[in-house]
């Protein structure tokens, strides 16, 4: 069945409409079209990125004829452009070659919030802020206003802002429940500073718009997610229990006993110095040559195998980047598998803040097979490696020389979605997706069909505004929007510089957190020297240790949840306007959570805090988890001291009898 366009004529200019919707509206004073030439200035250092244009030439053609399924824009010498539409979408073409930037004004509804734009740390509601799309390091603070961000500015422009993010997507949903996606690649921006328009700039002389529709936010993210691709369900060891994550050597293992004792929930051990570590001025770094560090972890295969007995996993760590000080960087650079210097036969090496190393080329499919089958294969799954953290994939400079021919400013944020089919390719080669499990940071459109789930990437260890504890929520809710099920943090933090360092209340509430979210993993940071780890002491070994139990306690609960994302494509962490879209005072609400649609749960993340707002949305009761006291609902004010962060569920819930045995957990 065709979709419902309809072109109206009016004075002065056109309205297009989709399924009922006003799309665009074009006027000669406010054409819906801008075109330009692009003067581009793109600079790179350490995976942030400087990028600034200066555009001339710029064309805004105000007059326009009608065709079938069309409308040709013109200026007074010639025809400009032309805006094609069929059952999926829209498609901009610019009719001069020379021209290479659109923006295109998509109308906007008075009053009308907007979400999406991927994983996005410090905003949910994207209203009155632009978002250029472009997978980068975030940057340490976010802040401009900050002294830490404007420290790390100074040191390499390393500061990042509130739009800054590893997986960014040119998608955004709207409270008309419309959704629109750019199917393009290269850069663009996402521009909701005009509140009359949804601004979309491209750096491409045309571009394909999808468009989707549905009678609420439901609906309009289950086609979402249908359109980009399910994760499949979490494996049953991820969701219960937690995943310890400690790179101490072999006496990682003895640590892990401690835990144990302790009564911690273990799903896993989590080594990413299996390879092996290399100190730099930023902290304990890892040996970016993926093959066993055998003088750290002399009998590993062993010890996997013995851990694995007990019903504990073993999980690594790798990246698409190889050390030119590592023994795999001379395979790979003779095998041709790295990416190449503009000019020269050599490859391009990339400083990683003391060392270089080279890119691996994924637009070749030898060397996707060769990573996958050598490292991922030969050297992690065959060893019992039962998941590992895929890191990185933003760092594709704009100047490298790719086997397929590709411009890089294209391929940049495509790179995060071929690293995730490299590692999907390798489990799938041990027959074992749906079992072994790796988790990616960086992202891009589509990387949903292939990644089984995101980490929310290096917050700092503190409880800022953009960069802190909180904004893992963000992230979780922001990216499910897009189809992304499943998410989870560095239990604790990772970013400590300038003497920022983990507190022990820090250390308590991301327990809290992490609880609540598919899969609980701890980190011991960037610099584990110099901040508390959750062994540092017993009063922080019995919090961790409680709250995994929690996290194994609510399992039965997530499996439902894999249930419900694997056959409608809801996300575990949902914003509360997904279940409630008439109330649109929940639209901008980003400090608590749904966790499918039964528990209600508002983490604590402003420090020093023992109490916090709460709102609990429909019409019916919510039942506090650790009181067993109904609430009303509405705003209420609620005491959440340390152990007890404010988490309500329904009482008329399939899972209430579950719900309520959690407070029975805490206490053990």
């Amino acid at each position: 069945m065709g979709v419902d366009w309809r072109l109206e004529a009016v004075e002065d200019g056109f309205d297009l409409h989709f399924a009922g919707h006003l799309l665009l509206s074009h006027r000669s004073v406010c054409p819906a079209l801008v075109m330009a030439r692009g003067a581009p200035d793109v600079t790179m250092r350490h995976g942030n990125f400087r990028i600034e244009d200066k555009p001339t030439h710029s064309l805004s053609p105000a007059g326009w004829r009608a065709e079938e399924n069309a409308v040709v824009l013109c200026s007074s010498e010639s025809d400009s452009a032309r805006i094609a539409w069929d059952d999926a979408g829209l498609t901009v073409t610019a009719l001069d070659a020379a021209m290479d930037r659109l923006w295109l004004s998509f109308h906007a509804q008075h009053g009308e919030t907007v979400w999406g734009g991927g994983e996005q740390m410090s905003y949910l509601a994207l209203n009155g802020r632009a978002f250029p799309m472009w997978t980068s390091e975030p940057g340490v603070g976010r802040d401009k206003s900050t002294a830490l961000t404007q420290t790390m500015d100074a040191q390499g422009m390393a500061g990042g802002d509130y739009w800054t993010t590893n997986y960014p997507q040119p998608t955004f949903l709207t409270s008309r429940w419309l959704a629109v996606h750019l199917d393009a690649s290269c850069y663009s921006v996402l521009d909701f500073t005009d509140p009359a328009c949804h601004r979309i700039e491209v750096w491409s002389g045309s571009a394909r718009f999808e468009m989707f529709a549905a009678d609420g936010p439901m609906p309009l993210v289950a086609a979402l997610s249908e359109r980009f691709g399910h994760q499949p369900p979490l494996p049953d060891w991820a969701i219960g229990g937690a995943i310890v994550g400690l790179k101490d050597g072999s006496r990682s293992f003895e640590r892990l006993e401690a835990f144990i004792a302790a009564g911690t929930a273990v799903s896993a051990i989590w080594c990413e110095d299996w390879a092996g570590i290399r100190e730099t001025s930023f902290g304990r770094r890892l040996f970016w040559d993926w093959r066993r560090d055998q003088q750290r972890y002399r009998d590993l295969p062993a010890q996997i195998a013995a851990l694995h007995a007990r019903g504990i996993r073993f999980l690594a760590y790798a990246n698409p980047y190889l050390a030119a000080d590592g023994i795999l960087y001379e395979e790979a650079a003779e095998k041709g598998h790295f990416c190449l210097k503009p000019d020269e036969d050599v490859p391009y090496l990339v400083d990683f803040g003391e060392f270089d190393c080279g890119v691996i080329d994924f637009t070749r499919a030898e060397t996707r097979d060769w990573f996958a089958e050598k490292v991922l294969g030969c050297e992690m799954l065959d060893m019992g490696v039962s998941g590992w953290m895929a890191d990185f994939g933003e760092y594709l400079p704009t100047d490298v020389r790719l086997h397929d021919g590709s411009d890089p400013m294209e391929a940049h944020n495509r790179w995060p979605v071929l690293w995730a089919q490299v590692n999907e390719q390798a489990v799938a080669s041990r027959g074992k997706t749906g079992d072994a499990l790796f988790f990616m940071r960086a992202g891009f459109s589509g990387v949903q069909a292939h990644c089984p789930l995101l980490w929310a990437g290096d917050q700092s260890v503190d409880f800022t505004r953009h960069d802190g504890i909180g904004t893992v929520i963000t992230a979780a809710l922001s990216s499910g929007l897009v189809g992304n099920a499943y998410s989870h943090s560095d239990c604790g933090g990772y970013t400590s510089l300038h003497g920022n360092v983990r507190t022990v209340e820090l250390m308590q509430r991301w327990c809290e957190l992490a609880a609540f979210s598919p899969v609980m993993r701890s980190h011991e940071g960037n610099r584990p020297d110099d901040n508390l780890q959750y062994d540092s002491t017993p009063e922080l070994l019995a919090c961790f240790a409680r709250w995994s139990r929690i996290h194994d306690q609510l399992a039965p609960y997530v499996r439902y949840l894999c249930d419900e994302a694997a056959l409608m494509g809801m996300p575990a962490q949902r914003p509360l306007f997904l279940h409630y879209p008439d109330d649109e005072s929940l639209y901008a609400v980003q400090d608590q959570y749904l966790y499918g649609m039964d528990l209600l749960v508002a983490p604590v993340i402003e420090q020093g805090a023992v109490s916090r707002a709460v709102i609990l949305p429909g019409e019916t009761p919510w039942r506090d988890v650790w009181s067993g006291q109904d609430f009303e609902p509405g705003l209420h004010l609620v005491d959440a001291p340390i152990g007890q962060p404010p988490v309500f569920y329904r009482p008329d819930s399939d899972f209430a009898t579950l719900f309520a045995g959690l407070e029975g957990v805490q206490t053990e």
